[in-house]
């Protein structure tokens, strides 16, 4: 299901008539509509020469968090360690900011500009550990895909 989708991402990430803050929001839209366990998909940014993210283009229900301290959460852990981090179950994170009481499951992938951890994917999903390696290759993929357009 997700290999299906490669071609579309790249196709908005290709697309002349868009500028990239657009081209996020369709990539958001895009998985938020076609894998049906991704039910609020967005991209948060650092903030700055601040050790914080910033809320950058994203589909689905809005959120309070839009800033969020590095180590905070899922999101600031991993813009501290620079690596995917898969959450099964929020429920069982000690460090888990609730979005929404409907969220079961969370992944989060960083995306790297020149080697440095600049913001990241962030996936919720309502569906309980619906995440597999699959979906931390194709969000690599996308993140890879997202860093030409910044």
């Amino acid at each position: 299901m997700l290999s299906r989708l490669r071609p579309k991402v790249s196709a908005i990430i290709n697309d002349p008539q868009i500028n990239s803050p657009e081209k996020m929001q369709a990539i958001c839209e895009l998985l938020k509509e076609n894998v049906p366990y991704y039910d609020w998909v967005g991209f948060y940014f650092r903030n700055g020469d601040k050790e914080e993210l910033k809320l950058g283009p994203y589909a689905g229900t809005p959120t309070d968090h839009t800033i969020i301290p590095f180590g905070k959460g899922i999101c600031g852990q991993v813009a501290v360690s620079d690596q995917n981090f898969v959450v099964p179950d929020v429920k069982a994170q000690d460090n888990y900011i609730a979005c929404s009481m409907t969220v079961k499951a969370e992944i989060v992938i960083p995306l790297f500009l020149n080697g440095v951890n600049i913001g990241q994917i962030d996936i919720d999903s309502n569906t309980p550990d619906p995440f597999s390696e699959e979906d931390e290759r194709f969000l690599e993929y996308v993140n890879r895909e997202v860093s030409k357009i910044l």
